[in-house]
């Protein structure tokens, strides 16, 4: 059986409000690490990277003393850009994944397909009006700016919970295993009757 090709992207996003370099290896081992001025917003990078098992690598800069809305969006935007190059054309993946995590008193319900038509399903509650420096309100953005750069149908819905903190690590946990899944490669024609994804 032939080599696979790696599956990798390199991004760099500068614009007036932010400025984010990103390195994503979708085989990866799970090595992530993340720095985005964000404390908590870094951690759940680091849990998408470890959990995804994608080696990660995002530095970011914004304009955090207006707020941190342009920074947690330009991430995503730059997360899903790479995420579309490194899969190329999705030859063989698993396309679509789901998965239920629990933390604690929390349950996220997270279902995804990698189908180049972008849409966000959002049903979380946030809980927590801060979480540290971290507006949980802005973790909607984050998802919807990362989905419609990576082309990807995304559903997610908090089941339960009461901790603010737990519902979104939760969240992030279950998008990083159904990313896991739906990545892998598992024959060679593109999972799809129109012919591409």
């Amino acid at each position: 059986m032939p080599d696979s090709p790696e599956r990798r992207s390199h991004q760099h996003r500068e614009t007036k409000e932010t400025t984010v370099d990103l390195v994503l290896d979708v085989d990866g081992s799970g090595q992530a690490s993340a720095s985005t001025g964000i404390p908590f917003f870094d951690h759940m990078l680091e849990q998408l990277g470890k959990h995804g098992g994608f080696d990660l690598k995002i530095e970011a800069q914004g304009d955090l003393e207006i707020d941190l809305h342009h920074t947690i969006e330009d991430v995503g935007i730059v997360l899903g850009t790479a995420l579309t190059e490194a899969l190329g054309d999705k030859a063989g993946v698993r396309r679509f994944a789901s998965a239920l995590v629990p933390l604690d008193e929390a349950l996220v319900q997270v279902a995804l397909d990698l189908s180049g038509r972008p849409f966000l399903v959002y049903e979380v509650d946030p809980v927590s009006e801060w979480i540290g420096t971290f507006d949980p309100q802005l973790t909607e953005e984050f998802w919807r700016a990362f989905a419609f750069a990576a082309g990807i149908n995304l559903h997610l819905r908090s089941l339960s919970g009461r901790n603010g903190h737990h519902v979104i690590e939760a969240s992030f946990k279950g998008v990083a295993r159904s990313l896991r899944d739906a990545v892998k490669i598992e024959g060679t024609g593109i999972p799809s009757t129109k012919g591409n994804l």
